[in-house]
């Protein structure tokens, strides 16, 4: 066990490589809506960041990795941002300041986008 710690196994390590592979649990309501973006295949696995336009440079960014949901009976390549604040958002490459696209997310509910081509 580690000294002061209280219990005997490691923090850190690989990601679960199958997060996110399934239904997504939203708690919208108030001000906080969530956003599903539909993504080409060829990008399944890559991760997406989210940033409010208005953050200054260096502020840190939520990101999520697109994978195949279900999604009304068919397996879809998507993302899904579970809880984002009213307002408008960007989405680029996760690490990059390239802009590919910039959604409107209304409070309790869920906004649904496509990835440009």
């Amino acid at each position: 066990m580690s000294e002061g710690h209280g219990h005997g196994h490691g923090h850190g390590g690989a990601e679960n490589p199958f997060a996110g592979q399934g239904a997504v649990m939203l708690d919208i309501g108030g001000d906080v809506g969530a956003l599903v973006v539909v993504m080409p295949s060829s990008m399944i696995g890559e991760e997406i960041d989210v940033a409010d336009p208005g953050d200054p440079p260096g502020t840190p960014r939520n990101h999520v990795a697109v994978v195949e949901r279900p999604i009304e009976g068919e397996v879809v390549p998507s993302l899904v941002f579970p809880e984002l604040t009213e307002g408008v958002w960007t989405l680029m490459p996760k690490g990059t300041d390239d802009v590919h696209l910039q959604v409107e997310v209304r409070g309790g509910e869920v906004t649904s986008a496509d990835w440009p081509a």
